[in-house]
This record gives structure tokens, C-alpha cells and sequence, in this order.
């Protein structure tokens, strides 16, 4: 069996590779008489994350007991989730809606990048103009929040920056409607959303982009992107402190471990604390030039993992309820072939929302398009996996464009 170490107040355990299991918390790894220190140490979320140690040639893993999940716990989760809440019947369709969404969403790209050109001039940000642009934003996911959503899952991947604080701000809204605020305190939380990551672009670009691990000094560096935001929002006047409150806390974490206070339980306020796990969401979703985005219910394991140390766990789980297990506008294959996008939610039945169906894995080629409810027992496909559109050569923009826009 492993042997014990401590280290400051946790004790870890060394332990063969043959004994790591799913669920655990690695901190560091050894191959043969080296140890290494882990690229990044976190959760082993399934048998997939031991084999590709092992053929790393890793012998010998150091993990912490005290953060162990039970795998079973997750897998649970996700497909149990149900709302007994009254359905929330959009105003309009999608396809009504998803034209506004598209224009909304080009105007907030734009925005982004004045607003964002004028805080490296030094420049004070008009936060009538940004209040303006959210509150549109807040109103179309009011009449049909499915057409925002799916504009968030089209994403550029040198346009991380912006596109990241846009879609930030819209699974806030998302989320603080799903859970009852005041339209007026959204659409606070709207700007405060948009506004979380403007201090990044004062961060040296060789740093924000950096594409491998950071050094420590280059961590530090980042970190700061939390400070220089504060900074330019001390500068911006009528700023709400709900707004301040969020550019503040979405790095801090229950556990002491986040940035830049090392602000622990109820020393977060109930907007960091959602904003920390979009944020993470976000993230962990998003594609970017050097890294390919998770699909939405491997970032939903991997909070169900991190909580409740670092994430409110009553608040992921809701957020996974709210999103649902397949997020509309994320793109799947069922066990048929057929390919599509979620483009409805059933509240009540998790595993079987609605799909846009336009083409055919089998047949390699585009179909009629046509909408399938999965719970209607007349529709035997079932959801196989979740892909991207690489994996088909599929123009996806092209699809939403003929689908919701031309």
C-alpha cells in the first residue's frame, strides 16, 4: 500500500499506478526514481486519464485523499437532474429570435473591441454605452434565451478575449433567470459579466497568449489581470458594486485557493460565486488556437469534481440544470448517424431534448433539415455522443446561417 506525506496541513498519499482509480486528486507524478512535478495536478476523471499515465510511463502517483469523488456520484448527477419548476415558455420562436440574436451578438463583438482598444489608450469606459448593449442582451434572452445561447456556442478562435467575457455575460443572464432574479439586478449582472476580464487586455501579450504551462512569475503576472480591471472600474463612474463585486471575486474559490484576496466561504458574495463557475465554464468549453474546447459535459463533470471545494455545489448543480446536460447549440450525433444541434430543452426529460437534424454521418452528406423532440416515443434515435464539426469537415456557420439567419 502507498505511504503518507505530509505537506502544510494535507496529508497525501503515495501510491502505486496500479491503485489509481477515477475519482482521485493527483498532485504530483514519479517515473521510475524521478519525480515530477504534474502538469496540471487535479481529478482523474475516468479510466481514459489512469491509461494515459501509464503509458507515459508513470509509476507512481502522489494524491491527495481528502479531495476524492466517487465517480459513481457525477455520472449520477448529470442524468438525474429534473426541474420541478413551471416550464418557461419562450415569447418567440428561435427562428424569430435568432435574427436579433445575431445582430445583438456582432454589436457586442464590436463593442468589446472599442471598448477594450479604449482601456489601452487609458481611456474611461462609457458604461451607458456597454449598459445598453447588456440590457438588449438581457431583453432577447427574456423572449427566447435559446437564440443568445446558441450564438455563444459559435465561437472564432483567435477572438478568445472577446468573445469569452460576451458569452460569460450571457450564461449569466441565463443562469440569474433561471434562479429568480429581478430583471434589474440581471441586468446588472449582465455588465458585470461582460466587464469580468477587462484588465487581461493590459496583460503583456506574449503572457495572455502563451499557449503552454505559465512560469511562476508569468502566473503572477496574469493574476493581475484581476487588479488592473479594478483599477480601470475605480476610474469608471455610476459603476454598480455588484458589477465591481464580480470583476473582483471570479477567480476566487471556497477553498482559500483563489486570486487576488484569497477570499474563502461566505467571504464570496453569491455573484462571484456564480461567476467563478461560468467563468470556469466558459473555459473550459472554448476553442482556442492552441487548445481544443472540452464538450459541455466533461467542464460539467469537472466542476461536479472541483465542488464543493472550490464551486458552490448547490449552485453547479443548478447551473447544470439551467444549461441542461446537452446545452442548446451544442452539436451531437445520434445512434442513427444523424447529426444536429440542440435546439430545445426538456426540462423534464434531460437525456432527450430537441435536435435540429441536417446531415447524415452515414450517407456523408446533408439531408432535409427537420426537427425530432427525443422524447416524443415515435423518435427511437437516442443521443450517441457529442462531437465537433472537424470531425465531419462540417461548416457549421454556414448551417446556422441557413438555418436561423438567411
Amino acid at each position: 500500500m502507498g505511504t503518507k506525506h505530509k505537506t502544510s496541513s494535507n496529508a497525501f498519499n503515495d501510491i502505486p499506478i496500479g491503485e489509481l482509480k477515477p475519482g482521485m486528486y493527483v498532485v504530483s507524478i514519479s517515473t521510475d526514481n524521478k519525480k515530477l512535478s504534474i502538469k496540471s495536478e487535479g481529478y482523474i476523471l475516468n479510466d481514459e486519464g489512469v491509461n494515459k499515465l501509464v503509458k507515459s510511463g508513470v509509476k507512481r502517483v502522489c494524491v491527495d485523499p481528502v479531495k476524492e469523488k466517487k465517480t459513481e456520484q457525477i455520472d449520477k448527477v448529470l442524468p438525474e437532474l429534473s426541474s420541478d419548476k413551471p416550464k418557461d415558455e419562450p415569447k418567440v420562436s428561435l427562428e424569430q429570435e435568432m435574427k436579433q440574436a445575431n445582430k445583438l451578438y456582432k454589436n457586442a463583438k464590436e463593442l468589446q473591441h472599442k471598448m477594450l482598444a479604449s482601456i489601452i489608450e487609458g481611456k474611461v469606459i462609457d458604461v451607458e454605452e456597454v449598459q445598453e448593449i447588456t440590457n438588449a442582451m438581457v431583453d432577447s434572452i427574456f423572449r427566447n434565451q435559446d437564440a443568445l445561447s446558441c450564438m455563444s456556442r459559435l465561437r472564432i478562435k483567435d477572438e478568445y478575449l472577446v468573445e469569452h467575457s460576451l458569452n460569460v455575460s450571457i450564461l449569466m443572464t441565463i443562469f440569474a433567470k433561471h434562479l429568480g432574479f429581478d430583471k434589474s439586478t440581471i441586468e446588472e449582472l449582465a455588465l458585470g459579466a461582460f466587464l469580468h476580464d477587462i484588465g487581461k487586455v493590459l496583460v503583456p501579450d506574449e503572457i495572455l497568449n502563451k499557449p503552454g504551462k505559465f512560469t511562476r512569475v508569468e502566473y503572477e503576472v496574469m493574476q493581475e489581470h484581476v487588479l488592473l480591471g479594478l483599477r480601470v472600474l475605480e476610474e469608471t463612474p455610476e459603476i454598480s458594486e455588484i458589477a465591481i463585486s464580480m470583476v473582483r471575486e471570479h477567480h476566487e474559490r471556497i477553498d482559500g485557493t483563489g486570486y487576488p484576496h484569497e477570499l474563502e466561504g461566505d467571504e464570496i458574495s453569491e455573484y462571484g460565486l456564480m461567476i467563478a463557475i461560468i467563468d470556469s465554464y466558459d473555459a473550459m468549453t472554448a476553442e482556442r488556437v492552441y487548445k481544443q474546447g472540452m464538450h459541455p459535459i466533461t467542464a460539467f463533470k469537472n466542476l461536479i469534481m472541483e465542488s464543493p471545494a472550490c464551486y458552490d455545489e448547490a449552485l453547479v448543480e443548478q447551473f447544470i440544470q439551467c444549461l441542461g446536460v446537452y446545452p442548446v447549440g451544442t452539436l451531437v450525433c445520434l445512434n442513427s448517424g444523424k447529426i444536429g444541434l440542440i435546439s430545445r430543452l426538456n426540462k423534464s426529460k434531460p437525456l432527450n431534448p430537441c435536435v435540429r437534424i441536417f446531415y447524415n454521418a452515414r450517407l456523408k452528406q446533408a439531408v432535409a433539415m427537420e426537427e425530432i423532440d427525443l422524447s416524443k416515443s415515435k423518435y427511437k434515435d437516442q443521443i450517441d455522443r457529442c462531437i465537433k464539426p472537424e470531425e465531419f469537415s462540417l461548416n457549421l456557420v454556414g448551417f446556422f446561417k441557413a438555418a436561423f439567419i438567411d
